[in-house]
C-alpha cells in the first residue's frame, strides 16, 4: 500500500523503478492525515494542514495570504475572578460544584457525555473532548432536563465531524405541533446533528416541549420570538426577558440564539445596505432600541442571562443580528462590527463557566468566505463557527438549498463547525417535510466533503467501499452505501430493474466499469468482498419511490410509471427471468436481446407516446 505521506517525487522515483512513467509533480502536502484509514486506491490523500488538537488549528485548511491568524488565547484565558492558578493548574474557590460542561472540563474531569462523544467521534479521545471544552473549542449542547429524555450527547468543534442544523418550527400561517414533530423525526432520520424550533405561530410552548421530549438531537431556540407573544416589541422589559429565558432553559433547550452583539452603535453602518436587517431577532431589537433609546436588552441583561443558562448547562449561540441578507451587504461595516462584539461576549461567558459558539453570515460571495470563517477563528479565539450557508449568489430562489451548500463546503473547510441548513423553501415560504429531506442531504454533502477534504480519519472510508462496490457493479451493496439508498435504487430501477453488470447510461458495450473489471492487469472491480451474484432482479418500485421520482417534476406520472414498468415487460422479468447479459453465456445471444428489446422498445414507446 502506497504510503500517503509520500510526496509526488517520491511515488514518481518509485513508479520509474518499477517500469512505470510517471510525473513528478510537487504535491501540496501540508502533514494531513489521509482520509481513508487504509488509504485505499491511489489518491495521495488531503491536502489540508496538519491537525493539531489542542491547538488553535485542529483540522484546517492552509491559510490563503492575507488571512488573520488564529487567537493566540482560548476559554483559558478568560477564567472566573475567584479562580485560582498555582502555576500549573486552575482551582476553584472551595465549595464550588461543577454545573458545566465547561466547568467540569475545566476541572480536568471527563463527563459522561464526553465518554458519549468519543465513541461517536472514534478520531478522539476522551480526553481530547475535555481539552477542547475547556479550551472553548468545542461545545456539548446537553440541557440537563433534556438528558433526562432521549438525549444523545454529541459535540460541535472544529475538532469534531462538521454538524449539519435543520430549522423548523410553525408560523402564524402554516404547520402545527405534530407537524413539527414529524418534521424533527423527519430531519433526524436525514441526517440532522441538531435541531432549532424557530415557531412564530400556535402554541409555541406546547410545540416546543413537545419537540424537546422527542429529540434524540440538541435543540435549540431563539426566545425573543416567545417574548413578544401577545405584546409588542416595544414592550418588552427585562423581566420578560429573563422569565422567558428561565422557562425555556427548565423546559430543556440546549441552546438558545440571543442577539446580544447587536449594539444601538452598529445601527447607523446599515442604513445604506440594500436589504438592511435580516435578521428577526436582530431587527426586533433594533426597533426596540430605536423606540427606547437605550442599548440592546440583551447585552445590558448579558451577565444575568449567563447565570440562567449556566444553571441548566444552556450553550450560547451568540446570534449574527446583523448578518447580510444579500451578497451586496457583504463583509460589511456593520457584519464586522458586530463580529467584534461577539467576541467580547465569548469572553464574557466563558468567565461565567458558560459554553459558547457564534453564529455567522449567511449571504458571502463565494472569494470572502474564508476570510469570513479566519476572522472569526481570531475575534472570538476558537469558538465554534455556526453559519447558515452562507449563499454564494441570490438569483436562484426555490434551489437556495444548492447555492447555499455551495458556501457551505467552502466554510466548513475554512473553519466553521456546524451548518445551519438552507432548504428549497428558502426566502419564500415554510418548508414542508420534503424540503427539510432536500436541505438536510445537501448539508450533508457539504459537511461530508468538508470532512474528507481535512483529512479527519476514517472519513472517506464509507466513499471507499462504495467504490468497491461501484467498480464490482454490485448494485444492492452500491445503494445499501448510498446515503439515500431507497432514492438511487427507484432512479436505477427507473430505467433498468435488473441488476445488470452495466448500467442504462452507458449500456454494455459501452461501460467502461464493466470494460475495467474484465481487463486482467487492472485491480478495478475484483475486490472479493465487493463481488455479489451474477444479476438480481428488484422488485417493482414501491409507492414511496414512485412519488420520489414525480416529485422531480420532469415527467408527468403516467409517463414515470411507463417508463418504471417498461423494463420488466421487455426483459420478462414478470415471468420470473430477466434476459439479460449477466444471464447468459452466449455474449451474442445477449447483446441481440440487449439491442431489440432495451433500445428498440425503448424507441418505439417513444415514438408513440402521446
Amino acid at each position: 500500500m502506497t504510503n500517503p505521506h509520500h510526496t509526488a517525487s517520491d511515488l514518481g522515483a518509485a513508479a520509474a523503478q518499477q517500469g512505470h512513467v510517471r510525473s513528478a509533480l510537487e504535491l501540496p502536502r501540508h502533514g494531513a492525515p489521509n482520509p481513508s484509514s487504509a488509504a485505499q486506491g491511489t489518491s495521495p490523500g488531503s491536502f489540508a494542514l496538519a491537525p493539531e488538537v489542542g491547538g488553535p488549528r485542529t483540522f484546517s485548511s492552509p491559510d490563503t495570504p492575507g488571512m488573520p491568524a488564529p487567537s493566540a488565547k482560548t476559554a483559558w484565558d478568560f477564567m472566573p475572578a475567584d479562580w485560582t492558578f498555582d502555576g500549573t493548574r486552575w482551582h476553584a474557590p472551595a465549595g464550588f460544584v461543577p454545573v458545566t460542561q465547561l466547568e467540569h472540563a475545566r476541572l480536568g474531569l471527563i463527563t459522561p457525555e464526553m465518554q458519549r462523544v468519543a465513541e461517536r467521534e472514534r478520531h478522539l479521545t476522551p480526553e481530547n473532548v475535555r481539552d477542547e471544552v475547556a479550551a472553548g473549542r468545542l461545545i456539548i449542547p446537553a440541557n440537563k432536563v433534556h438528558l433526562g429524555y432521549a438525549l444523545d450527547p454529541m459535540a460541535i468543534g472544529r475538532a469534531t465531524k462538521t454538524k449539519v442544523n435543520a430549522n423548523m418550527g410553525a408560523s402564524p400561517v402554516a404547520s402545527s405541533t405534530d407537524e413539527e414533530v414529524e418534521k424533527l423525526r423527519w430531519a433526524e432520520r436525514w441526517g440532522a446533528d441538531t435541531v432549532m424550533d424557530l415557531s412564530t405561530g400556535g402554541d409555541l410552548d406546547a410545540c416546543r416541549d413537545a419537540i424537546i421530549r422527542a429529540s434524540t438531537v440538541p435543540i435549540g431556540t431563539v426566545p425573543i420570538y416567545a417574548m413578544i407573544i401577545g405584546r409588542k416589541i416595544e414592550d418588552l422589559s427585562y423581566a420578560d426577558i429573563l422569565e422567558s429565558l428561565l422557562h425555556q432553559a427548565k423546559q430543556g433547550v440546549d441552546y438558545f440564539t440571543v442577539h446580544a452583539g447587536v449594539l444601538r452603535a452598529h445601527l447607523p453602518l446599515v442604513r445604506d445596505r440594500l436589504i438592511g436587517i435580516v435578521s428577526r431577532g436582530g431587527s426586533l431589537l433594533a426597533k426596540w432600541m430605536l423606540t427606547h433609546g437605550e442599548e440592546n436588552p440583551m447585552y445590558t441583561l448579558f451577565e444575568d442571562i449567563c447565570d440562567i443558562m449556566r444553571r441548566y448547562d444552556v450553550s450560547f449561540s451568540l446570534g449574527d443580528g446583523l448578518r447580510p441578507g444579500g451578497l451586496a451587504d457583504a463583509t460589511d461595516a456593520a457584519q464586522l462590527a458586530e463580529l467584534q462584539t461577539l467576541g467580547e461576549l465569548t469572553e464574557r461567558a466563558w468567565r461565567k463557566g458558560v459554553q459558547v459558539m457564534v453564529e455567522g453570515p449567511g449571504h458571502v460571495p463565494f472569494d470572502q468566505i474564508e476570510y469570513n470563517m479566519k476572522l472569526q477563528r481570531r475575534l472570538c479565539h476558537g469558538a465554534p463557527f455556526y453559519v447558515l450557508g452562507p449563499l454564494v449568489t441570490d438569483i436562484f430562489p426555490g434551489y437556495d438549498h444548492i447555492t447555499s451548500c455551495i458556501g457551505a463546503t467552502a466554510a466548513a473547510y475554512h473553519g466553521a463547525a456546524m451548518l445551519c441548513y438552507v432548504t428549497p423553501k428558502e426566502h419564500v415560504g415554510l418548508p414542508k417535510k420534503d424540503d427539510v429531506k432536500q436541505g438536510c442531504i445537501a448539508y450533508k454533502i457539504a459537511a461530508h466533503a468538508a470532512d474528507i477534504a481535512l483529512g479527519i480519519p476514517g472519513s472517506r472510508d464509507r466513499d471507499d467501499e462504495l467504490t468497491k462496490a461501484r467498480a464490482a457493479l454490485n448494485w444492492e451493496r452500491h445503494f445499501e452505501l448510498a446515503f439515500d439508498g431507497e432514492y438511487a435504487r427507484a432512479l436505477h430501477d427507473e430505467d433498468l430493474d435488473v441488476d445488470t453488470d452495466f448500467c442504462a447510461m452507458c449500456g454494455h458495450d459501452w461501460c467502461s466499469v464493466r470494460i475495467s473489471k474484465e481487463i486482467q492487469e487492472f485491480a478495478s472491480g475484483k475486490d472479493l468482498a465487493s463481488q455479489r451474484a451474477k444479476v438480481l432482479r428488484s422488485p417493482a418500485l414501491s409507492t414511496e419511490q414512485r412519488q420520489m421520482l414525480e416529485k422531480r417534476g420532469v415527467l408527468p406520472p403516467e409517463e414515470l410509471h411507463r417508463l418504471a414498468t417498461k423494463t420488466r415487460v421487455a426483459l420478462g422479468a414478470d415471468q420470473g427471468k430477466a434476459a439479460c447479459h449477466s444471464d447468459l453465456a452466449d455474449e451474442t445471444i445477449a447483446e441481440r436481446i440487449q439491442e431489440a428489446t432495451l433500445v428498440g422498445q425503448a424507441l418505439v414507446a417513444t415514438a408513440t407516446a402521446p
